[in-house]
């Protein structure tokens, strides 16, 4: 690996403020502790100053290949290879190159859709990764880190700070409803938020945080701008499993956990996590999808120290950002918002709502707002009405009462018009959470030739449930018109890659239970 024609940066002097991109944070972090470890991923662990001089390296060797800014470049990594997808998405932002992440388990597919929609014009990927034949459209490049610096060391390119008013990085949605959109956003978008002033670093309660999130999804783009900006180390598990979860806590003695309902569901139901010590923890943070009633107040028990965290974003409206503090004496609310500056609930025309009101959610970035890309490359127009201004549709209903807390309804295209009723599927699966031998579930609404709609379950359970049994105990949680007309029980739930359940799949389940 050649990276010796480069140093950490000179100590920079002490000052107050933010960084224009996330490069200038690395060159900050690396010349004020260059030693420090920034990110720990298995055996493998970056320091800032090993950061720095191999994302460097890495774009000095991109610039030297001929690419121009603003060219796109695929960063096709595991999460195994979190220290090494680090160093390869920094270079890229340093050339003043557009990162496109994409995860190596997304399906052939779904690469090759990134790659033409994005207009990609290489794909970096770690050593010895098998890339799916036929992905790579004519023209589209392929190569490793090491391959591109070698490519470099022999020529010397010219390195200008990024502009940040520049497109930095296209992140896909996450596709739970159909094709993955390319969601843009510019160098300041991305390092919005961040400091420069050590003393104000968060996530100083403890040396580590940990999650398994990964990459290619705006939950794992956070953990990444975390550990740039955190003063706790980074250390991202490259598979989760609840016990080895468990595990990773006990031995860094880990402050903060971030995680997604479904991992926070198999922690809980996890004879194996309960093996490991966990009383370091002082943050759970739940993200990517509403945490269930039940398994909210189950992770206020399992980690009695800790404030369980709600973050409510979205990959559209990053770095606009809801912390909602879970309160286990009020279940029936994901939190109370901690600032309700950039959160409003509004009718259908964008008039807001007062206390009480069911309506659409909005979310208002500080920063630049991002947009969806369009045709040949270039920013869409309104985003199908998502975004307005620095205002963005969240796709979610709910209402502030009137202390404050949010209540979450549904997403918009969740709920099931059930005759002259709209029945909520997080209640459905709210009450489905709370029956003991229920370890998780998905409600959805499927067609009726009188109602238009009613609401069908998936279940996993534990040990025999039968289905009379599971509609006797929802008799006193929902209304006649909630209770689920179709139950189907399953081993498991489809979920992609961020955790998010794929309703689409499981009405095909109960299509081809109902050709039987």
């Amino acid at each position: 690996m050649t990276t010796a024609p480069y140093r950490a940066p000179a100590p920079p002097p002490s000052r107050v403020g933010g960084p224009s991109t996330l490069p200038a944070l690395l060159a900050h972090r690396a010349g004020a502790e260059p030693e420090r470890p920034a990110l720990i991923c298995g055996p493998h662990t970056l320091t800032f100053g090993a950061w720095y001089a191999r994302a460097m390296a890495l774009a000095s060797g991109l610039r030297s290949r001929g690419l121009e800014p603003g060219e796109r470049i695929v960063l096709r990594y595991g999460s195994g290879d979190w220290t090494a997808y680090a160093v390869a998405y920094c270079g890229v932002l340093r050339a003043g190159l557009v990162a496109v992440p994409l995860s190596d388990r997304q399906a052939p597919a779904v690469a090759a859709h990134v790659l033409v929609d994005s207009g990609a014009s290489g794909v970096l990927h770690p050593p010895g990764a098998q890339l799916p034949p036929g992905m790579l459209p004519d023209g589209v490049w392929a190569a490793t880190e090491e391959e591109i610096e070698a490519e470099g060391a022999a020529r010397t390119a010219v390195l200008r700070a990024p502009d940040p008013g520049a497109r930095a990085q296209i992140l896909y949605t996450s596709g739970t409803t159909g094709t993955p959109k390319g969601v843009t956003a510019t160098h300041g978008n991305l390092a919005h938020g961040c400091t420069l002033d050590e003393r104000r670093r968060p996530l100083r309660h403890s040396r580590h945080f940990l999650h398994a999130f990964p990459v290619g999804t705006n939950a794992g783009q956070t953990m990444l701008v975390n550990a740039l900006d955190s003063a706790a180390t980074a250390v991202a598990a490259p598979q989760f499993t609840p016990g080895r979860f468990a595990r990773l806590i006990e031995e860094y003695e880990a402050g903060s956990v971030f995680l997604v309902p479904s991992m926070a569901i198999e922690l809980l139901n996890s004879a194996s996590a309960g093996r490991y010590a966990t009383d370091s923890v002082r943050l759970v943070g739940s993200t990517a999808a509403a945490l269930p009633q039940p398994v909210a107040l189950g992770l206020a028990r399992a980690f009695p120290r800790a404030q369980i965290v709600n973050y409510y974003t979205s990959t559209e409206a990053a770095p606009a950002q809801v912390t909602l503090l879970f309160d286990p004496d009020r279940p029936d609310s994901p939190g109370r918002p901690a600032s309700l500056r950039d959160l409003r609930i509004t009718t259908a025309d964008g008039t807001p709502l007062p206390p009480g009101e069911a309506g659409e959610v909005w979310l208002r970035t500080p920063a630049a707002p991002r947009a969806y890309l369009g045709p040949a490359g270039e920013a869409a127009d309104a985003g199908e009405g998502v975004f307005q201004g620095r205002w963005v549709r969240m796709g979610d209903l709910g209402l502030l009462d009137e202390e404050g807390y949010l209540h979450l309804l549904d997403r918009e295209r969740d709920v099931v018009k059930s005759g002259a009723y709209k029945v909520s599927t997080l209640q459905v699966e709210d009450a489905l959470h709370a029956h003991p031998q229920v370890v998780d579930a998905a409600a959805f609404g499927i067609p009726h030739p009188v109602l238009g709609s009613v609401v069908a379950a998936v279940v996993v359970v534990r040990g025999e449930l039968a289905g009379p049994a599971l509609r006797t105990f929802l008799l006193d949680r929902l209304a006649t018109h909630e209770l689920p007309a179709r139950l189907l029980f399953r081993p498991s739930l489809p979920r992609n890659e961020g955790g998010k359940i794929l309703k689409r799949e499981l009405r095909l389940l109960l299509d081809d239970e109902a050709l039987r």
